[in-house]
């Protein structure tokens, strides 16, 4: 099994935001986009969609027993050789064996926030079971979330005639973007004002994630680390499309390190 905590390049005991951070850092890097690789891409998809659950970290930090009674992995082999049955605890005990089903199949796919946002057509061709090649048509919904699983009913096996054939689950993981990061259906982000910006206040425009050019107003007397919402500007909601989620604006305040001493005496004069 991997080591998730390795990939990301944190400790055991690292906190949910030290995970995150290292998360955004990894993905940022890696990116596809970028020229990064897809299959060190995807690891850091995975170990994160793990770590940053509560529940899924707790279960991976403590593993539980594979065998948990019935046999032993490969004891139906040893039997069936010995005594000749097929399966230890069907014919030999007079029972039944069940009738074999088509499987359900499991894919994933990696799309972009904007896809998330707009909803995405998917024209896949993949090989069955059986060897054939099936194309498949999938919608991806607006405002889909990170690690939702779409059903596809009866799109799954058919290599077993007279069965109903199985079904096709496809998981749908959202690419981390470079700008805005998704909490439910609200968006967040950061700007950089200076410390007289921040002070005087000032006009501003942002570009949102469907590409509109939104005006913003700074007031005076922002503190850093202060957050303005804008309600509308979201992810829409994946079961009612006309309701968005906000759009949250981290504004970060940045201080000169160093001042002349002229800088230092205008201040001084002025405050």
């Amino acid at each position: 099994m991997s080591d998730y905590y390795q990939i990301l390049g944190v400790q055991k005991d690292a906190s949910a935001d030290d995970i995150k951070r290292a998360y955004r850092k990894l993905a940022s890097q890696h990116h596809p986009d970028k020229g990064g690789d897809v299959q060190k891409f995807q690891e850091i998809e995975e170990a994160y969609r793990i770590l940053s659950d509560p529940d899924k970290r707790q279960e991976y930090d403590n593993p539980k027993p594979q065998f948990q009674g019935g046999m032993p992995p490969g004891f139906e082999d040893i039997f069936s050789q010995t005594f000749g049955f097929g399966h230890p605890f069907a014919d030999f005990f007079g029972r039944r064996q069940p009738a074999q089903r088509n499987r359900h199949l499991n894919l994933e796919t990696h799309i972009t926030l904007a896809d998330a946002y707009y909803g995405k057509d998917l024209i896949a061709n993949i090989k069955m079971p059986n060897g054939r090649d099936q194309v498949l048509e999938i919608k991806i919904p607006q405002g889909i979330r990170d690690g939702t699983t779409i059903r596809l009913a009866g799109m799954g096996d058919n290599s077993i005639p007279n069965q109903p054939p199985g079904d096709l689950h496809l998981k749908v993981n959202i690419v981390a973007h470079e700008k805005f990061s998704r909490m439910d259906d609200d968006l967040h982000m950061d700007i950089t004002i200076t410390c007289i910006e921040a002070m005087l206040g000032k006009p501003m425009t942002i570009d949102t994630l469907d590409g509109k050019t939104l005006e913003i107003n700074i007031s005076p007397g922002t503190q850093h680390g202060q957050i303005l919402a804008i309600q509308g500007y979201g992810m829409p909601n994946m079961h009612d499309v006309r309701f968005k989620g906000r759009l949250l604006i981290k504004v970060n305040i940045s201080i000169p390190k160093f001042l002349t001493d002229e800088q230092k005496q205008a201040l001084t004069n002025l405050f």
